[in-house]
């Protein structure tokens, strides 16, 4: 993990930053820049995310596993917190762009300080124009919020009420000319409002991972090229069940395959489903 404080200039930026009209004259980076060959996706939403919200976000991101991908986000709580979580949880690179300062007694907001080490951790990193004491205030939301936009090649919103601080991180991404992209949400939820709004302007509708992979122009794989790409992160006995499941099994026919004691396959499947590897669905149990 990387924890050293580095000052950037403009030339050190990643390119499609330096593109934007509005691009920061300097940066503070804490960790280390993911690879520019990567497609840089901004997630952002509601801060008061719904039980809908959370699963949706967790939904879309774990279908992004193995996929050449980076997630923006701002470290706030809500959506942000949720895409930093899911892109951690499947192996995906996390980019966080607080609203403060990075110095380590500023960082904003405080609950989320852990997660920020989580993502360094990771390989991630985290970026502010501010200078590293500066504290999160009203205006510096909407500065970081063109940095979000501007470092990414789409912006996914989650929720947004009408009046949402998200819903100027989709402007962004329209003036910028990159993909705006919209999770549709309940016609009785107050966080859907704003989303929708952008659905009537032309942004694009997101039902699926698949979805997200044709907006930044990635092929998707084949489920057996997927997993060959996931080998390397998985456990022998992980690799077992999927062995096992290349036709698929119910419950009781995979755990006495695996030879393992009844307690312990169900932990382990259950994992399993966690990560996205399998899914169980009508009592069969198959690769995801």
């Amino acid at each position: 993990m990387s924890d050293e404080l580095k000052l950037l200039s403009p030339g050190e930026f990643p390119t499609l930053l330096r593109q934007i009209p509005d691009a920061p004259k300097q940066l503070y980076l804490r960790g280390t820049f993911p690879s520019e060959d990567l497609s840089w996706l901004c997630v952002v939403g509601s801060r008061a995310l719904t039980p809908y919200g959370i699963a949706a976000c967790k939904h879309l991101i774990e279908g992004l596993r193995g996929y050449p991908i980076v997630i923006v986000s701002g470290l706030a709580y809500g959506a942000d917190a949720a895409a930093h979580r899911a892109a951690l949880e499947v192996g995906l690179p996390a980019v966080a762009v607080p609203g403060s300062g990075l110095d380590w007694d500023t960082l904003y907001p405080r609950a989320n300080v852990g997660l920020a080490r989580e993502i360094l951790k990771a390989g991630g990193a985290l970026l502010s124009e501010e200078e590293p004491e500066t504290k999160a205030a009203d205006w510096t939301f909407p500065k970081r919020n063109r940095i979000m936009a501007g470092l990414s090649r789409a912006t996914l919103i989650v929720e947004a009420k009408e009046l949402s601080g998200s819903l100027i991180t989709a402007r962004l991404t329209v003036e910028y000319n990159r993909e705006l992209l919209v999770v549709p949400g309940s016609i009785f939820s107050e966080e859907s409002k704003g989303t929708h709004q952008f659905l009537r302007l032309g942004a694009t509708a997101v039902t699926s991972a698949e979805d997200i992979l044709v907006a930044l122009g990635i092929a998707k794989r084949e489920a057996s090229e997927t997993l060959t790409s996931l080998r390397e992160d998985l456990s022998e006995e992980e690799r077992r069940v999927i062995e096992i499941i290349s036709s698929p099994l119910s419950r009781s026919e995979l755990i006495e395959a695996l030879g393992l004691p009844v307690t312990d396959a169900n932990i382990l499947l259950s994992t399993m489903e966690i990560k996205g590897l399998i899914i169980e669905e009508l009592g069969v149990i198959r690769i995801r």
